[in-house]
């Protein structure tokens, strides 16, 4: 193979995301009838719009080198205080939204500060925030909180048309304008080559000057600003808030992070596939129902499976990447 047709090892996980997703939209479209259509596509992005915010933040500490296991948990907090507030203190909206996003982005800055200052492992860390976030939860209600309030109803049932009796939701638009905005962050900012920085070698980083902490604290900010939204988005969608929403979807998200190409030991990877990522966890549920026979943990099965399939891709990469830079130096 000539040096001209050589692809970048790096891009192999983010191509293999990308043509995952084809082969499998492909296979339902000629398995079920009605499946290949555009009002199903678009499904895969109402029905996963608030996944879709939670990965781009867990893709930004993730490419850092770190991890957030706060972000279910999050949401469920979230959830629960616009509607303690909306329902119970009976604050307007324009109150209760941006105090519910001050949620996840305080917690996350208090993380962020505790892994920098304290040096402690972002495991632990985001473990404690995690629990944390969950038992606030059980103090405000142990019960479900309805939401009856206009403004949250109009959210959740407002369709756009997109043309030919097609329609997103509100939420699809704001997942998108987050998507687009944190790939503007990503490859166009000094913080998001930073990050990329970052989760290429820490100790590279400091000798390089660049501000370490500031970043770190930052992504593990904006990791909890966009749990936070999500659970606004999750709360449209549930028209509740309830102490075990989202339980376990930190898991999902992550698998959906490593299945779009970001690699888990930092330094590569892309939003982009992220997204996309979270469109196959979607596709995979979509196909379980078309198939109307399958119980739905074939779901979390087919996740597993993949997942495996990417963290041994990227092992390989990792391996040829380590010995082309031997060779390199050797020679």
């Amino acid at each position: 193979m000539t040096k001209g047709l050589r692809v970048d090892t790096k891009h192999l996980p983010l191509t293999a995301t990308l043509a995952l997703f084809v082969i499998m939209f492909l296979f339902g479209s000629l398995r079920y009838t009605g499946f290949f259509s555009t009002q199903v596509f678009l499904n895969l992005f109402i029905d996963n719009a608030f996944l879709i915010i939670v990965a781009v933040g867990m893709t930004f500490v993730i490419l850092s080198g770190g991890i957030d296991l706060s972000v279910g948990s999050v949401i469920a907090l979230t959830s629960m205080v616009a509607a303690s507030l909306t329902m119970n203190a009976e604050l307007p909206p324009v109150m209760v939204v941006p105090i519910s996003l001050l949620v996840g982005t305080v917690l996350g800055f208090c993380m962020g500060c505790l892994i920098h200052y304290f040096h402690l492992q972002p495991f632990i860390v985001t473990l404690a925030g995690m629990f944390l976030a969950r038992g606030l939860c059980y103090l405000i209600s142990v019960e479900s909180i309805t939401i009856t309030d206009e403004f949250f109803n109009f959210m959740a049932s407002t369709r756009i048309p997109v043309g030919n009796g097609n329609f997103i939701s509100i939420s699809v638009i704001i997942a998108m304008f987050v998507v687009a905005a944190a790939i503007f962050i990503a490859h166009f900012t000094k913080f998001g080559r930073n990050v990329y920085a970052l989760g290429g070698s820490e100790q590279s980083a400091l000798l390089m000057g660049l501000p370490v902490g500031r970043t770190k604290i930052m992504i593990y900010t904006i990791s909890g600003f966009c749990s936070s939204l999500a659970g606004l988005i999750f709360t449209f969608y549930m028209l509740s808030g309830y102490g075990l929403h989202a339980n376990g979807l930190e898991l999902d998200t992550i698998a959906a992070v490593v299945i779009g190409g970001t690699l888990l030991t930092g330094g590569a990877g892309y939003v982009a596939g992220s997204v996309v990522g979270v469109l196959i966890l979607g596709i995979i549920q979509t196909v379980i129902v078309f198939e109307g026979t399958l119980s739905s943990w074939w779901t979390k099965i087919a996740i597993g499976v993949l997942l495996l399939l990417f963290i041994v891709l990227q092992r390989i990469i990792v391996a040829r990447s380590s010995t082309s830079q031997v060779s390199a130096a050797a020679n």
